[in-house]
C-alpha cells in the first residue's frame, strides 16, 4: 500500500521550512492501523488550492497544463474511517450496493483518481448533460413555435398561453416529490430513462394539437411526466462524484439546457422554413421532429445509465463494464470518504416516512427553499417572452430565432464563470450567499432600464438590455449543490431536491402571471413588480447568510462545551439526522 514518511517542504521567501507527514507509495500490501491513523496528519492544505483547479475541470477542460503538485502523490483524503473508534459508525449498511468495493486501506495517487474522474465525465457526466438537452429541447421549442403564429394558429391569445406555462409547471409541481420517491425505489437508471421516453412521444404528438383544450392537456402530460427529472439526475450524479466536485458538474449539466436552447435556436430557423409542407405549419413539424429526437435518446438512455459504480457490465455497455475493480475501488471509496451518508441507504430503496416527515421539518433548509422559490422571478417573465417580445421589436419569425442566440451564449458563459468562481472561493472561505446573490444585482440595474423604457426608445437598445437579462449569471447550479450539501444524507438530499425544486416551480408559477395582455407592449406594471422582488431577493440572499452563520455558531458553542467522551457517545447514539446533527455546519 503506502508508507508514511517525513518529508521538508520548501517554504517561499523568508519562510521557514515546516516538517510535512505524506504518504509514499510501495509495492506492499500490508496496511497497519497506524497507517491508518496516520492519514489524518497529511498536510493536505499544501496541496489544496493546486488541486482544486484539477478536481473541478470537467473532461479536463480549462486551466494550465503545468502541473502544480506530484500526480504520483497520494489523493486519498483523511476521513471518519481513519478513526477505528469512530468508523465502525459510519460503516456503510451491509445492502449498500458498493459495498463490496469500499477498501478504507486502499490508497492511490492523484494520477489514478483524476484519470478515474475525467472517465466517469465521459460515461456518466456527458450523458446526463445529453439527457438534458432532450429535456430543454422539449421544454425550449414552444418558444420557438410562438415565433411561427402558433397562438393564431389555435385561436388562442397570451392570456391563453399564460394559463398554459401555469398548468405545465403545476404539474411539474405535483410531480416533483412522487417522481423522487419513485426513483429512489426502482432507481434512477430506470426512472429517469422511462420519463424521457413517456415525455418525448407526448412533446412529438403535439403534432396534433387542435385548439386551446389539446394544448392545455398537453402541457399537463409534459408537466406530470417532466418533474422530477433534474432532482433524480442530481441524485444519480451524487454516486459517482464528491461533494466538492458536483456544483460544477451541476453547472455543466445546465449548460445542457442552454445548448439545447441554442442548437433549439438554430434548428427552429431551419424547421419553422417547413410551413407549409404536407399543409402544416412550420411549428407542427418542429414539435414532431425535435420530439422523435428525444426519443431516440430516452431509449439510449436505458442502456447507457448503469445503476453504480460498480454495476456497469451489460450487454449493452459490455461484458467487462466500463471501469476496472481498481477503478470501482476508487470511485466508491472516495465517495464514501468525502461523505460517509451515501452508504447509510441503497440504491433501490424507499424512503421511509420518518426520513420524509424529518426533511419536511428540517427548518435548516428552509432559507434554500424561500430562494427557490423568489430568486428566479424577476428574470423569467423576460425569457419566456423573449420571442414575443423581439417580433413586437419587428423582427420577423427567421431573424427572432437567430436573435435569441446571444442571450443564451452569455448565460451559458456566465454559469461557468460563476461556478467556477463560487467552488475556489468556497475552498478559502463561505461564500456560496455571495456569489449567488450577484445575479440579483446583475438584475438590478437591468430591470430599472426596462421601467424607464418608452415606445420611443430605440428598437436595439431594448434588444440589449433584454439579452442581458436573459444572459443572466444563472445561480441555480449553486444552490442545487448548496442544498445537496446541506441536506447531509441520502434520504433528506433525496427529499430536499425535490422540496427545493417544488419551489422553483412555485416561481414559475407565479412570474407566468406577472407579464398580462392588458399590459402589453411595454409591460410597465409588470416590470415594476419584478423590480420589487429583485429589491426583495436581495434582502433574502443577506438574511440566509446570517441565519446560517448564526445556526453554525451556536452549534459551536453547544459541540465545544462537551466532552470528547460526550462528543463520541452523541455520534454513537444520537437520532438527530440531516443537518440537525450537531457535529453538522451548514455551508453559506
Amino acid at each position: 500500500m503506502f508508507n508514511r514518511k517525513n518529508q521538508k517542504e520548501e517554504g517561499d521567501g523568508d519562510s521557514k521550512n515546516t516538517n510535512v507527514v505524506t504518504l509514499e507509495a510501495t509495492s506492499d500490501v500490508e496496511s497497519t492501523h497506524h497507517q491508518i491513523r496516520g492519514l489524518e496528519n497529511v498536510d493536505v492544505d499544501r496541496q489544496n488550492l493546486a488541486k482544486t483547479q484539477y478536481q473541478h475541470r470537467f473532461l479536463g477542460l480549462f486551466g494550465s497544463k503545468k502541473q502544480p503538485f506530484d500526480l504520483d502523490s497520494v489523493a486519498t483524503q483523511p476521513s471518519v474511517y481513519d478513526d477505528l473508534d469512530k468508523a465502525p459508525h459510519y460503516w456503510p449498511r451491509s445492502d449498500y450496493e458498493n459495498i463490496h468495493r469500499f477498501d478504507t486501506d486502499a490508497r492511490w495517487t492523484w494520477r489514478e483518481e483524476l484519470a478515474v474522474i475525467k472517465k466517469v465525465d465521459l460515461r456518466i457526466m456527458l450523458w446526463a448533460i445529453v439527457m438534458f438537452f432532450g429535456l430543454e429541447i422539449d421544454r425550449s421549442n414552444l418558444s420557438q413555435a410562438l415565433s411561427d403564429n402558433f397562438l393564431a394558429d389555435l385561436g388562442m391569445n397570451t392570456n391563453d398561453y399564460n394559463n398554459g406555462q401555469m398548468i405545465f409547471r403545476a404539474s411539474f409541481l405535483v410531480a416533483e416529490l412522487p417522481s423522487q420517491l419513485i426513483s429512489k425505489r426502482i432507481g434512477p437508471d430506470r426512472w429517469i430513462p422511462a420519463q424521457i421516453t413517456m415525455w418525448s412521444i407526448v412533446a412529438l404528438f403535439q403534432f396534433f394539437l387542435k385548439n386551446r383544450a389539446s394544448f392545455y392537456v398537453t402541457r399537463c402530460l409534459l408537466g406530470l411526466i417532466q418533474g422530477g427529472f433534474i432532482p433524480d439526475v442530481i441524485l444519480y450524479l451524487s454516486y459517482f462524484y464528491t461533494g466538492r466536485e458536483l456544483p460544477i458538474r451541476c453547472s455543466w449539466f445546465w449548460v445542457g439546457m442552454y445548448v439545447a436552447d441554442i442548437v433549439s435556436a438554430f434548428l427552429g430557423f431551419g424547421i419553422l422554413h417547413m410551413r407549409g409542407v404536407q399543409g402544416q405549419s412550420g411549428w407542427r413539424w418542429l414539435f414532431l421532429l425535435e420530439g422523435i429526437m428525444t426519443l431516440c435518446i430516452g431509449l439510449l438512455s436505458f442502456g447507457l445509465m448503469p445503476s453504480s459504480p460498480t454495476s456497469t457490465a451489460s450487454w449493452f455497455r459490455g461484458k467487462k463494464g466500463w471501469f476496472s475493480e481498481r477503478e470501482e475501488t476508487i470511485i466508491t471509496t472516495r465517495a464514501l470518504r468525502d461523505d460517509p451518508t451515501k452508504g447509510d441507504m441503497h440504491n433501490r430503496q424507499a424512503i421511509s416516512f420518518r426520513v420524509f416527515k424529518a426533511c419536511i421539518k428540517d427548518y435548516g433548509l428552509w432559507p434554500l427553499y424561500l430562494i427557490g422559490l423568489l430568486y428566479g422571478i424577476p428574470h423569467g417573465p423576460v425569457n419566456s417572452y423573449l420571442t414575443l417580445s423581439l417580433r413586437q421589436l419587428g423582427f420577423d419569425t427567421f431573424e427572432t430565432n437567430l436573435l435569441t442566440i446571444p442571450s443564451y451564449v452569455l448565460v451559458l458563459v456566465n454559469l461557468l464563470i460563476f461556478t467556477y468562481a463560487s467552488e475556489v472561493l468556497n475552498s478559502k472561505f463561505n461564500s456560496r450567499t455571495i456569489i449567488t446573490s450577484l445575479a440579483q444585482w446583475w438584475m438590478l440595474p437591468l430591470i430599472i432600464a426596462l421601467n424607464t423604457f418608452s415606445e420611443k426608445t430605440n428598437t436595439w437598445v431594448k434588444y440589449v438590455v433584454t439579452t442581458l437579462i436573459v444572459g443572466w449569471p444563472y445561480p441555480h447550479a449553486i444552490q442545487v449543490a448548496w442544498c445537496s450539501r446541506n441536506a447531509n444524507t441520502v434520504g433528506s438530499r433525496t427529499v430536499a431536491a425535490a422540496l427545493y425544486n417544488i419551489s422553483v416551480q412555485l416561481s414559475n408559477i407565479v412570474y407566468s402571471q406577472i407579464y398580462r395582455e392588458d399590459d402589453k407592449p411595454q409591460y410597465r406594471r409588470g416590470n415594476k413588480i419584478l423590480l420589487a422582488f429583485v429589491c426583495l431577493n436581495i434582502v433574502v440572499y443577506a438574511g440566509t447568510y446570517v441565519y446560517y452563520w448564526n445556526l453554525n455558531r451556536k452549534k459551536d458553542r453547544i459541540w465545544n462545551q462537551m466532552s470528547s467522551e460526550e462528543q463520541f457517545d452523541y455520534i454513537q447514539n444520537t437520532k438527530d439526522i440531516g443537518s440537525r446533527r450537531l457535529d453538522f455546519r451548514y455551508a453559506y
